[in-house]
């Protein structure tokens, strides 16, 4: 005799996802969208050639939104082999600023390196110099209801 699934067996999994070529940073750029951060969440550690930052990030994945509030989830995003960052349009000072992060693309240079520009809303950018191209987007919480409790807009 068989059992009936249960809902628990249908609940989605926290995301786990690298990229290592530009297509597969395109899907992590689009999981990111709109993400939102406080400023204080950045980190690079230079000796370990690490940026991360720990976002708040909007479920776009989730198929299920027409049946609850929309989500939100704390997740890590990781790039390796970063060599150098600047940014732009952002005063690190201003430690009270939450960032809201639109996207994220690589510009190759020779040999895999190249840099990794991530977009910010209000004009701001981190530029990420790398020697390869290596991000880890990691969910490290169970999705929460989104505080604003709207899906994020792009009006044209």
């Amino acid at each position: 005799m068989t059992q009936d699934a249960t809902f628990e067996d249908g609940r989605e999994s926290p995301l786990n996802l690298g990229a290592q070529d530009a297509d597969d940073l395109q899907v992590i750029s689009s999981l990111v969208q709109d993400a939102v951060f406080p400023i204080t969440e950045m980190r690079w550690q230079a000796k370990q050639h690490r940026f991360g930052l720990l976002l708040n990030r909007f479920r776009w994945e989730d198929d299920a939104r027409s049946r609850h509030a929309p989500e939100r989830v704390q997740s890590l995003l990781v790039v390796d082999d970063v060599v150098a960052v600047s940014s732009q349009g952002i005063d690190r000072g201003e430690t009270d600023l939450i960032l809201s992060l639109l996207s994220i693309d690589f510009e190759p240079s020779e040999d895999g390196a190249g840099e990794l520009l991530l977009t910010l809303a209000g004009d701001g950018a981190l530029r990420l110099k790398v020697e390869a191209l290596d991000v880890t987007l990691k969910d490290v919480t169970r999705p929460y209801i989104a505080p604003s409790g709207k899906i994020p807009d792009h009006p044209e």
